[in-house]
């Protein structure tokens, strides 16, 4: 019922000539005069439909994960205590032995157990829990 009433007006408005319209209606030349504004309304809106639909997927489809995503990784790279095993984003797997001023970590990589300074944002994952 409401398709067709949408559907009647858009005929109106597509339509060169009122009277075709006015037989498709069954109505006089005032009601097809008066049903001419609120077409233009609908039409108007239903062009900003596609627009909406488009805003709302990318929303769901690519927004709300990454923040998901975003939020799993900062709670793993605040769960990081002395003795995780951890990779860095460039690769570089070690040990943490040291947590500074917390966002920076002392860890021991290689049998020379070298120790390297990284920031916590450089830490891609977790890849063992400690003991302690």
């Amino acid at each position: 019922m409401f398709l067709s009433k949408i559907f009647t007006s858009l005929s109106i408005l597509l339509s060169s000539d009122g009277n075709i319209a006015n037989a498709l209606e069954g109505t006089t030349a005032d009601a097809t005069a008066a049903a001419q504004p609120t077409a233009n309304i609908w039409t108007t809106i239903l062009s900003f439909v596609p627009f909406v639909l488009v805003i709302v997927a990318f929303y769901f489809f690519l927004i709300r994960p990454q923040r998901k995503q975003e939020k799993e990784t900062q709670k793993m790279r605040n769960s990081i205590e002395i003795g995780d095993q951890i990779t860095t984003i460039g690769g570089i797997t070690g040990i943490v032995r040291q947590i500074k001023d917390d966002d920076t970590y002392i860890i021991e990589t290689g049998a020379d157990k070298n120790r390297i300074s990284i920031k916590k944002w450089a830490i891609q994952s977790k890849d063992t829990i400690s003991d302690s």
